[in-house]
């Protein structure tokens, strides 16, 4: 599934403790890759690395809040002199779910690092190294947020459309230099994270993915990049990107209505 001698010897996945993040741990530990792990929450990233380490692999950990500001930095010290070839951002969340002008600049400023500060600092600094080898892989986790408008979701959706156009131009600036990109875009997941925000899964017709699937599906079209949505959401896409945008976001708007239970 995964080429060790392209991506390896090391990977490392922001947001590896849980749900996709834990099953592109497990799946990359089985292919016999060396791996860190970083996550905020250091219980459930210590699980998922010893679960890892029954593979036979080093596997290390940083516990950091990726929305923190010198989070970059404090992971690039942390894996200095390794040889990392596969870089997974699976970490992002919309933690500050208000409407735009109830929020705090603050904390919407918080789901911007998370989001995309901190994620274009760790493509940059661990980039370079790959591009310089002729080899490597980098990951993005996207949202179908990214694709319309919503309530709630101005900042979040606003950071995820830019990812999958920057995840386009990266593509195409990496494609001759031996270095693969890609979106993987996620709808609706059986994760902890959506779990947690109490999306209802039980709406009928609701496409709702597996994180091994959606993690295995990723790795396979990593060398073929620049953008794949999961399985099961190509419709959703398509709905979403309707050139009558009014006619797109009301859709959607009642769609989430009925996912969120109101």
């Amino acid at each position: 599934m995964i080429d060790s001698a392209k991506y390896g010897p090391w990977a490392v996945i922001a947001g590896g403790s849980e749900g996709v993040g834990a099953e592109f741990a497990r799946l990359l530990a089985e292919a016999g890759l060396n791996l860190v792990l970083i996550a905020r929450k250091p219980d459930p990233l210590a699980e998922t690395a010893e679960r890892c380490r029954r593979y036979g692999h080093e596997v290390r950990t940083v516990p950091i809040d990726l929305s923190d500001t010198a989070a970059s930095v404090r992971i690039a010290e942390a894996t200095a002199g390794l040889d990392v070839g596969l870089l997974i951002l699976n970490a992002g969340a919309n933690t500050h779910s208000r409407e735009f002008l109830d929020g705090d600049l603050a904390e919407f400023q918080r789901v911007i690092d998370l989001n995309l500060s901190t994620p274009l600092a760790l493509i940059h600094h661990y980039g370079q190294p790959m591009r310089a080898r002729g080899r490597g892989g980098i990951v993005l986790i996207g949202s179908l947020a990214g694709y319309l408008g919503s309530v709630r979701h101005t900042v979040y959706g606003g950071v995820k459309a830019f990812g999958r156009i920057f995840a386009e131009g990266l593509w195409l600036e990496l494609r001759e230099h031996g270095v693969d990109v890609l979106e993987l875009v996620l709808g609706v997941t059986r994760t902890p994270a959506m779990e947690r925000v109490g999306l209802n899964f039980d709406v009928p017709g609701m496409t709702v993915s597996d994180p091994a699937d959606v993690a295995r599906e990723g790795l396979e079209w990593l060398s073929r990049g620049p953008v794949r949505v999961v399985s099961g959401n190509e419709e959703i896409v398509a709905m979403r990107s309707d050139p009558d945008r009014a006619a797109a976001v009301l859709g959607a708007h009642r769609t989430m209505q009925r996912l969120m239970g109101s």
